[in-house]
């Protein structure tokens, strides 16, 4: 098998996190709607865009800031021994919601909610006071939300294209997921967002699970033809993240001295390389455009 093969079948086992191909996008070609967004949405814009993968990595560092939320996922998750498969897990809902019908994105987040039944406990909040905590509390779930939302936005403002409807008609669709997931009045543009998002300044803090995660995302176990364009990817993420942020991160602009790295034009030539690898479009979204073509041809031949 040529070295090109070998590479694109290691780059699809870091993001499907089995060695074989999953099966599961092929089930977005069945369903009997179009689903909440569709070719020519935001959401499908920003959720087929290469700079979700540094979207990806901002939400992740950005998320672990909260430690009510961080302690859902050290308490509960396997994140530190399977990176991998938990990326892959989120890989699947984000794509569930985004690409499935209507039926099989409410079931997507139904099923999200029932794993998160047994995730409660209690964690120090950032005032020193002992707190309880459950992943289903609209208070976390909404800061999951929020982080998220603002990643994937920020990152494809800086390494991805024009987004249609600008960055309000992004966050307006993916307030759907958000409703979904029992988050109440989600954001519905960039400025509610950032409103939003400033309501929960007084509960981050950094400490030493942030710090696991932080080296976690650093040095992930990726395969060596992967490390250093993973490497440019990070600090891509970091690059967009704002300076409160960054500091309690403990992180810094990527820079050799008092130059920063010209990290966005690095970045985005690593997108294209890992593009090129996994093809123009997901599986996941080939099938979703096949299942919407069905369904307008049943709509034009009058078939309910």
């Amino acid at each position: 098998m040529s070295v090109v093969a070998d590479w694109r079948r290691e780059l699809a086992k870091t993001f499907s996190g089995a060695d074989e191909p999953p099966q599961w996008p092929r089930q977005f070609a069945n369903g009997t709607d179009e689903g909440y967004f569709g070719p020519g949405s935001a959401v499908w814009a920003v959720h087929g865009s290469m700079a979700t993968i540094v979207g990806g990595i901002r939400a992740l560092l950005v998320q672990s800031l909260h430690p009510g939320a961080l302690a859902g996922v050290y308490d509960f998750s396997a994140y530190r021994e399977d990176v991998l498969g938990r990326l892959a897990r989120t890989i699947r809902w984000i794509f569930t919601v985004t690409y499935g019908d209507t039926t099989a994105a409410r079931e997507g987040c139904r099923r999200v909610l029932r794993l998160h039944e047994r995730v409660h406990g209690w964690y120090t909040d950032a005032n020193g006071v002992l707190c309880s905590y459950s992943a289903n509390d609209p208070h976390l779930l909404r800061w999951v939300h929020l982080a998220f939302t603002d990643a994937f936005l920020s990152a494809e403002l800086a390494y991805g294209r024009p987004i249609p409807g600008g960055p309000d008609a992004y966050v307006a669709e993916w307030a759907v997921a958000a409703e979904l997931m029992g988050v109440p009045d989600p954001p519905r543009s960039a400025a509610q967002l950032q409103r939003q998002l400033a309501t929960y300044d007084g509960e981050l803090a950094a400490g030493e699970r942030v710090e696991e995660v932080v080296s976690l995302l650093k040095h992930p176990p990726l395969p060596p033809s992967q490390r250093l364009g993973y490497r440019i990817l990070f600090a891509a993420a970091v690059a967009t993240l704002g300076p409160r942020y960054r500091q309690l991160l403990g992180l810094k602009l990527p820079a050799p001295g008092p130059v920063p790295l010209p990290v966005r034009t690095a970045a985005r030539a690593v997108l294209r390389v890992v593009r090129f690898g996994l093809g123009p479009r997901s599986p996941s979204e080939e099938a979703a455009r096949r299942r919407i073509a069905r369904v307008q041809a049943g709509h034009s031949q009058g078939t309910p």
